[in-house]
């Protein structure tokens, strides 16, 4: 009887194995139809969520796409009864867009286990504890919702419903900011763009965010980065500001600045500067949000620009109340 069983375990080792190379090393889904029944479903122990057959198809194609040297290796199948449990490891490089998030070059490897239900030797449904988005995990992206729920106990107010977009442009032009030049380099060629989207999150350790918009040039390369700057620009700097919230090919041509500790690009005569290490990315609807561990700062004597309801100020002539 044991030797039976080692010989079933032994024998669908080889074939999952076989059908999860040609499926996920080399894209060839349908190879899965061979061990799978029609009605096969594929659940999410985490969301509850599940999929079918062909959506699994689109998305190994979709990790594929965007992680084309991607390598699976079953490490271990061990079956009871009509079950198995499958523990696997995958390894690939980021180099093309995926799930929205731009190539970062970034080498990552992801496990897992999956718990499958079998009938005559064909799996039937699956219970797995990954999806793609433990992939952007490894690349350092998250989604917001992925903070945790509140407790079943709190009660919360039904928030639904929509603001007026143009009450929420009202609303944001009444907020008074700062002007921020966020610089990296996208390899030996500095990017940047303007962003008022700039908060300091905390002093011990000194974390900061900023939040950048998807549809930005400078957007991929910030992504592919490890550390980025923040230039806090001044009243003398009125051009500087145009420049990097223009789309202009080249928008160092005529702007002096200097490499932070780790390469990104502060700018010269800035009220402040900093370079900081990129920690986090929040993926957001159509923005990013940075958190970032910094690593470098400036500050010099000149004045910072106020910028509130489309308008710029002179921060030196303001008024204490």
């Amino acid at each position: 009887m044991w030797i039976t069983v080692c010989a079933m375990q032994q024998e669908l080792e080889a074939t999952l194995t076989t059908v999860w190379q040609a499926a996920w090393d080399r894209g060839e889904v349908e190879a899965l139809e061979s061990v799978t029944v029609p009605d096969y479903v594929r659940v999410s122990r985490a969301s509850g969520h599940s999929i079918t057959l062909a959506q699994l198809q689109e998305e190994i194609r979709t990790v594929r796409a965007g992680f084309p040297d991607l390598v699976t290796t079953i490490d271990a199948v061990v079956t009871q009864g009509d079950t198995a449990a499958i523990f696997w490891t995958s390894t690939g490089t980021h180099t093309e867009t995926f799930l929205g998030v731009p190539p970062t070059g970034r080498r990552v490897q992801t496990r897992g286990s999956n718990h499958v239900s079998l009938v005559d030797g064909r799996i039937t449904r699956e219970e797995v504890t990954w999806d793609g988005s433990e992939l952007l995990h490894s690349l350092g992206v998250r989604h917001l919702s992925d903070t945790p729920l509140q407790p079943e106990e709190v009660v919360l107010d039904d928030l639904s419903g929509e603001p007026d977009p143009q009450v929420m442009k009202t609303f944001n032009r009444q907020f008074i900011t700062g002007v921020t030049v966020v610089t990296t380099l996208d390899g030996e060629t500095p990017r940047g763009l303007a962003v008022n989207s700039y908060a300091s999150v905390s002093l011990e350790p000194p974390l900061v965010m900023v939040c950048i918009q998807k549809t930005s040039s400078t957007y991929p390369a910030l992504f592919a980065a490890t550390h980025l700057g923040i230039n806090i620009l001044g009243t003398e700097q009125r051009e500087t500001i145009a420049t990097f919230a223009s789309k202009a090919p080249d928008k160092f041509a005529e702007v002096d600045w200097h490499p932070g500790p780790s390469g990104s690009p502060l700018i010269d005569n800035s009220p402040a500067c900093l370079e900081a290490e990129i920690r986090e990315r929040f993926q957001a609807k159509t923005h990013t949000v940075f958190i970032c561990r910094v690593r470098h700062a400036e500050v010099s004597e000149a004045s910072p620009i106020i910028y509130k309801a489309g308008r710029f100020y002179d921060s030196d002539n303001l008024e204490q109340l």
